[in-house]
């Protein structure tokens, strides 16, 4: 098997299968908005402009209306950042795509690549232990933290404690991390 693609940016699907299929193949967050659940969902929604803002998404859905649907929504629905598209041929679902496929429409949408090594202090993850001993999650008052936290990042006060950990590794990472709680 050939190495994951490192991706940059966040990577946008539609569904959990597109997610399980793409995790063989790219090292990058990917975020399934289930479909056209992404028009009612606030905040994925605010977690996909989070991701443009900072880091660019990349955007691969199927080549059917629904997928076009859904590309040109969450096309309009960033205002800031970039937005990269990502396409399979016409023909062929992203969750079926073979693995030299999908590398290939990560390569020519000019996502790929090996990202530079991290800087000191930032090559550990921020984990669910972690946000525990931060008093983010798990203890009295946990709750009052994290709404703070939230709203100093700009994000959803009820984002949960998984997106909030995507969020965090992917775009503060730990120093950053470590100055907004301090912020807080």
């Amino acid at each position: 098997m050939l190495n994951r693609l490192k991706i940059k940016q966040a990577v946008v699907v539609e569904g959990k299968y597109d997610k399980i299929k793409l995790e063989s193949v790219i090292d990058a967050v990917i975020i399934p908005v289930n479909g056209f659940g992404v028009y009612r969902d606030k905040e994925k929604l605010a977690l996909i402009r989070a991701f443009a803002a900072s880091a660019g998404i990349a955007v691969l859905t199927d080549g059917d209306d629904a997928g076009r649907q859904i590309r040109n929504y969450i096309k309009n629905a960033v205002t800031k950042g970039e937005v990269y598209h990502v396409y399979v041929p016409s023909l062929v679902e992203a969750e079926d795509a073979s693995a030299d496929i999908l590398r290939e429409a990560f390569v020519n949408a000019g996502v790929a690549g090996e990202e530079p090594p991290p800087a000191n202090g930032e090559s550990e993850p921020i984990t669910r232990e972690r946000l525990y001993r931060d008093g983010l999650i798990g203890v009295p008052l946990a709750a009052e933290r994290r709404k703070k936290l939230l709203r100093r990042l700009n994000m959803p006060e009820n984002l949960s404690a998984t997106a909030l950990l995507e969020f965090l590794n992917a775009v503060c990472k730990a120093k950053g991390y470590e100055k907004v709680l301090k912020d807080i």
